[in-house]
């Protein structure tokens, strides 16, 4: 069995300014470039959204599939076509936000293990909290989205799919899946970074 990694970071970042998530800084560090540096040893595609790709010191960019959908199945949709001629191999497709710069270093590991017998996707939680953007897919279960309609989120599509729920409270002191989508948020988050440091 083999696994891809998708980091979804098509987001315009209206929120923000309209400045492209990826490129932000915490703790130092480009945000694509904490998420990647915590999906070792795996093959990395990079969602790009609309407009000209981030600069990556690794992985593959891939443009959004925008033809039906915006936002986060833009690019599930896109890597699924990209992989397409792997469904059949038993390989599995990891979606990481790119906003999630405390992603849990045990995330690939948790997230493959619960992929057992009948299970074909699970998902991110921290509590009460869920991440549907933080999961993984069987890829066979992915290739139907490229026949016909597909639904429009990643949590209706991890419904259809009866999606396991994988929950790190308990596990972490403080919500590993944390995102950005303000500048409040920015603030916050680099404090954590540096006092994850001290």
């Amino acid at each position: 069995m083999s696994a891809y990694a998708l980091i979804l970071a098509g987001g315009r970042g209206s929120r923000l300014g309209d400045v492209r998530k990826g490129d932000l800084r915490i703790g130092g560090h480009r945000l694509i470039e904490r998420i990647a540096g915590r999906l070792p040893d795996m093959p990395i595609l990079v969602s790009t959204g609309p407009g000209q790709a981030p600069e990556l010191s690794s992985g593959t960019a891939i443009a959004d599939d925008s033809s039906a959908f915006d936002g986060p199945m833009a690019g599930i949709l896109a890597a699924t076509r990209h992989l397409a001629g792997r469904a059949r191999d038993n390989v599995l497709l990891l979606t990481v936000a790119v906003d999630t710069p405390f992603l849990p270093r045990d995330f690939v590991t948790r997230m493959e293990s619960a992929l057992t017998g009948s299970v074909r996707a699970a998902y991110a939680a921290w509590g009460d909290e869920i991440y549907p953007t933080n999961a993984i897919y069987r890829l066979s279960a992915l290739a139907p989205l490229l026949v016909g309609p597909a639904p429009d989120s990643p949590k209706r599509l991890q419904a259809g799919l009866e999606a396991a729920r994988i929950d790190w409270a308990g596990l972490c002191a403080a919500n590993p899946f944390a995102n950005l989508n303000t500048l409040a948020d920015l603030i916050a988050l680099g404090q954590r970074a540096l006092a994850d440091e001290e």
